[in-house]
């Protein structure tokens, strides 16, 4: 029996989505600022327009109009001395609002960054704090919600 061997050693390895860290354009952010649980949002669409063209009834025209961006939502375990929830909550309770970059960074195997996604003029829209039960040993867990006007993929 005669074995079949591929001509190349093909060995792909998908990264791992829970080896990222986020890091803050901010003055002061420290280690505990760039790790989060949960990054989501990471999604980038193309609108489109569409036009009935008079005669043609068999289809609509459509074509693409901008790029359009969700949220970022970011969560963690509530920090009580943290830079980055000090900017969130100066934003919403002092409406001082201080666009910053944020770059989502997923890791390889030596802690290298695999892709860098890099979110531009960002501010903080949304700080939510999990629900306090007593009949659970749950963390705090603080979900930050951010606006930005766009992201690129390094």
């Amino acid at each position: 029996m005669v074995e079949a061997t591929l001509p190349f050693a093909y060995e792909f390895q998908p990264p791992v989505s829970f080896h990222f860290l986020v890091e803050f354009d901010l003055p002061d952010a420290g280690e505990q600022d760039i790790r989060f649980r949960e990054v989501s949002g990471l999604t980038m669409e193309l609108e489109q327009e569409t036009y009935s063209e008079g005669g043609e009834n068999r289809f609509t025209h459509k074509f693409p109009v901008r790029a359009s961006y969700p949220d970022l939502t970011l969560k963690r375990g509530m920090m009580s001395n943290s830079v980055v929830a000090a900017w969130i909550r100066d934003a919403v309770q002092n409406f001082v609002i201080s666009p910053t970059t944020v770059w989502v960074k997923l890791l390889n195997d030596a802690h290298e960054p695999l892709e860098t996604y890099t979110f531009v003029n960002v501010w903080p829209k949304k700080w939510v704090v999990s629900d306090f039960n007593a009949e659970t040993s749950d963390y705090v867990v603080e979900t930050l919600e951010l606006a930005y006007n766009y992201f690129r993929v390094n």
